[in-house]
Parts: C-alpha cells; sequence; structure tokens
C-alpha cells in the first residue's frame, strides 16, 4: 500500500515542505525544499468530497445522494475546498422566495433549510 505524504503539520497544522525525493527504482535522492501540489495539502475529508464531486460532475443533486448530505452543507464543503485551495470564498448568491420554495418542492432542500435561507 502506497502512502500519501502529510501535507499539515499535526502538531502545528502549518504547511509541510518536502526535502527529500527519491528514486524507488535506482535509489538516486535529491535534496533541496520542495513544495507540495495544492490538492496535498487537502485533508483525508475534503480529497474524498473532491473525488466525489469530479466522478458527479459537479452534479450538486448526485453529490446529495452519494454522500447523503443536504445541498446546504455540499456548498459549505465546496466553499472549504476552495478556501483551502488558497481562493477567495465568494459569498453565494442569495436565492429569492420563488427559488427557495421551488427547492424545498423538488426535494432538494429540506424545511428547515427552506426556513434558515428564507430567514438571511
Amino acid at each position: 500500500m502506497k502512502k500519501e505524504a502529510l501535507g499539515k503539520c499535526p502538531v502545528c497544522n502549518d504547511n509541510l515542505n518536502i526535502t527529500r525525493l527519491q528514486c524507488n527504482s535506482c535509489g538516486t535522492a535529491i535534496e533541496g525544499n520542495f513544495t507540495q501540489c495544492k490538492f496535498c495539502k487537502l485533508d483525508d475529508n475534503q480529497k474524498d468530497f473532491v473525488e466525489v464531486f469530479i466522478k458527479n460532475r459537479g452534479n450538486i443533486k448526485e453529490i446529495e445522494k452519494e454522500m447523503g448530505i443536504s445541498y446546504p452543507t455540499v456548498r459549505n464543503k465546496l466553499e472549504n475546498v476552495i478556501e483551502s485551495l488558497g481562493y477567495s470564498p465568494k459569498s453565494a448568491p442569495k436565492m429569492n422566495k420563488k427559488e427557495i420554495l421551488s427547492k424545498l418542492s423538488n426535494g432538494e432542500i429540506t424545511a428547515d433549510e427552506a426556513v434558515k435561507l428564507l430567514s438571511e
């Protein structure tokens, strides 16, 4: 089983740098100060979410179904990943009452979620 490099320090949660790379075949080693890709810095839950998101081609209804979570939870997880990748989160556009009631009617959100959205 192949192990992934840690992206965050388990003590202080700061980013880790890779300082040594080694070839499994010939043993050649390269030392330096290497940065990790942005996705390496995501935690396991975020990586799992990104995989489900990509597999479902960003279809939030399918993501909800596969993960057993609500629309707002999918949005929150997506915003969390966006922020972890170093991008500024954009505030979600406000839905009008008609859109909220339509989502409720289609089963895209729960009654509690609709109440919350209507009170914002």
